[in-house]
């Protein structure tokens, strides 16, 4: 006979026969002969999450902006004269002085041209004085009727021809002297001279005006970078609505970052916002001046400008791994109230912040964020929540957008 059903025994059997316990025992099961207790059920304590405390503060507005580096002076020293290159006195690279001595041009004509000058002033100041004696001496005689009055007019003439001559004389000595002066080529500004141009014995020309060098003022030196005319426009009405303050200084201070990544340890001052925008890109030209006592900054160097134009005040930060971002672009942070219960709070986010997300609504000061443990933290259940470690709460920069 097939057996259909499974047979549990749960209490005490007693009293069985040989036979028929025999075959429950092959067919089933024997859950034995005593109650066994019930088990008591644990409880697990709430999990442990980090949490931020949200706090507002004052911010620095910041656009990054790309530009380059250009000297403050810039000048080409060329050749003024012409002849034959004696001597070079400075060195490729170096930093010269206004008046320093760069090249020696072969002086020997122009020294003659000037001692010829020299001569003509001296036979014309001589005639001068032949012709003032003359008409000095006609003068008394004329009175008397001694000589005619036409001799003494000429006489008279003679004089005045004789300081036109001795001025025209003066005139050459000084281009002569100018033109001696020319042959030593000095520096017209302060800098650093780049490689020279031409060499000893190289015949440089006026004409041509042979560039003989470029020397570049480059402490302080040029930042010069644009920025869009919507960006001028939206910040300006910002500032106008009251959303963002101007500096308290008054002054937008600016900061390089180098090729290499790095901050340029001086800070710049903003000197100019052009006063057109330009027909061909709508962008604003600004300029900026930095320090460069150590030479890191170099003309056409490319870099990256940070400058600060005003201040978000009341703004309210939060770190990036606090925010969840769904998949309708709806940020929430998991918030934690007063009796340690976890709730979803829909946040509007603003800029992001060297690891931070500028929020600009949905959350308070004083509001606490869960930052760490949020794998573990559900909505409407409890937590234990404590301070994170590393949290800077400092004043930072808040970057707009480009």
């Amino acid at each position: 006979m097939k057996l259909k059903y499974l047979v549990r025994l749960s209490g005490c059997v007693s009293g069985l026969r040989g036979s028929t316990m025999s075959l429950l025992l092959t067919l089933g099961w024997l859950t034995g002969c005593h109650d066994q207790p019930a088990g008591t059920q644990t409880s697990s304590p709430p999990p442990k999450v980090e949490i931020f405390t949200v706090t507002s503060r004052n911010l620095a507005l910041t656009n990054t902006l790309p530009g380059r580096i250009d000297p403050v002076r810039i000048a080409q020293v060329r050749a003024r004269v012409d002849g034959v290159v004696l001597e070079r006195k400075f060195s490729q690279g170096a930093n010269v002085k206004a008046g320093e001595l760069l090249y020696q041009i072969d002086p020997a004509p122009f020294q003659a041209a000037h001692d010829s000058a020299a001569a003509s002033l001296a036979r014309a100041e001589a005639n001068l004085l032949q012709a003032q004696q003359l008409a000095d001496r006609y003068e008394p005689l004329m009175r008397i009727n001694a000589v005619s009055k036409q001799d003494y007019d000429n006489a008279v003439s003679a004089v005045a021809q004789g300081k036109a001559s001795v001025m025209a004389a003066k005139a050459a000595l000084q281009t002569a002297q100018i033109n001696l002066g020319y042959c030593r080529v000095t520096a017209p500004i302060s800098g650093r001279i780049g490689s020279a141009l031409v060499t000893e014995g190289a015949l440089v020309s006026q004409m041509g005006a042979t560039e003989m060098a470029v020397i570049q003022q480059m402490d302080p030196i040029y930042f010069d970078f644009t920025e869009s005319a919507r960006q001028v426009m939206q910040l300006r009405r910002q500032m106008e609505a009251g959303q963002l303050q101007s500096l308290p200084s008054g002054e937008a201070r600016v900061t390089l970052l180098l090729p290499d990544g790095s901050v340029y340890p001086h800070a710049g001052k903003l000197l100019f916002s052009d006063i057109s925008v330009d027909a061909s890109s709508g962008m604003i030209t600004l300029r900026a001046e930095f320090p460069n006592p150590e030479n890191w900054l170099l003309p056409g160097m490319f870099v990256m400008g940070q400058i600060e134009q005003a201040v978000a005040p009341e703004a309210m930060l939060v770190p990036q791994r606090a925010v969840t971002i769904g998949a309708d672009s709806q940020a929430s942070v998991l918030l934690v109230d007063s009796n340690n219960i976890v709730q979803v709070q829909p946040v509007q986010l603003g800029a992001a912040v060297g690891g931070q997300w500028v929020i600009r609504s949905g959350l308070k000061a004083g509001d606490h964020v869960v930052v760490a443990g949020l794998q573990k933290a559900r909505p409407g259940m409890e937590v234990q929540p404590h301070p994170p470690a590393g949290i800077k709460t400092n004043t930072v920069t808040v970057a707009r957008g480009k």
